[in-house]
């Protein structure tokens, strides 16, 4: 946890701070992965006040917060999911719709989304579980996610407006989202809609640590998205892959 908290909360306030120099240049597109930060650093916080173990009430306080701020990255992982999709399959459409004030109405009802879950969930508490409703909640992501996937791969050909690049950038995102989305949070699904998973304390510890590691996740998919990082990557790789052909051809 201290590990996660040193490196990723000087790096998260750095992105968020970057992408917000973007917005201001009437870049649209960064909203949502700004917005994906902010609620890393909610759940940076709240793991900064587990490290410190307070008492128990505010311990709990920041539980919920830290639960608050997880569910709100999940909707802003489908956000950016879609974004993507909507670029390949539907360009006309999302062209038209590409507004900052459509992507702040669609960042409130991302972040009115979990408080309306946890208000029906202290409603409906003595009728189903809160582990039910949050696991459902963990898993309709999911089938989202492997939709906006095969629908991209789907319409790349009929894609004229998108360069090949580009494509192949947003391919590798909407497959790093779903590839972080499963390895994270399959876990916690797991733990919620399975009985018997909740009982076995290696696997919840795994889970939590899977949790945590999510901010970190979520730079990783910073990096990838800004075009002049991956270019930078590719043409030092692809300089290494020329160089070491030249060495060995000439040794031969």
């Amino acid at each position: 946890t201290s590990t996660v908290i040193s490196i990723g909360f000087p790096l998260t306030l750095l992105a968020i701070y970057t992408l917000y120099l973007l917005v201001q240049n009437n870049n649209v597109a960064p909203i949502y992965i700004i917005n994906l930060l902010i609620s890393d650093i909610i759940q940076l916080c709240c793991m900064i006040v587990k490290v410190a173990k307070l008492n128990g009430c505010i311990r709990f306080i920041f539980s919920i917060i830290y639960c608050f701020g997880l569910m709100v990255s999940v909707g802003f992982m489908v956000c950016i999911a879609l974004e993507r999709y909507l670029i390949i399959a539907w360009p006309l459409w999302y062209r038209f719709r590409r507004t900052a004030k459509f992507s702040l109405a669609v960042c409130i009802v991302v972040w009115t989304l979990p408080l309306v879950l946890f208000l029906l969930s202290s409603f409906f508490f003595f009728y189903i579980s809160p582990l039910i409703i949050y696991g459902i909640f963990f898993l309709v992501p999911f089938p989202l996610l492997i939709f906006f996937l095969g629908g991209t791969l789907k319409s790349l050909s009929a894609a004229i407006s998108v360069s090949s690049d580009e494509k192949q950038r947003i391919v590798g995102i909407l497959v790093l989202v779903l590839l972080i989305y499963t390895l994270l949070f399959l876990p916690t699904i797991i733990i919620c809609l399975v009985k018997k998973a909740e009982y076995n304390q290696i696997f919840s510890y795994l889970t939590v640590m899977f949790l945590q590691l999510s901010p970190l996740a979520d730079l990783i998919l910073y990096v990838f998205m800004r075009k002049g990082a991956i270019d930078k990557l590719l043409a030092s790789l692809c300089c290494c892959r020329m160089d070491s052909d030249d060495n060995s051809r000439s040794s031969a």
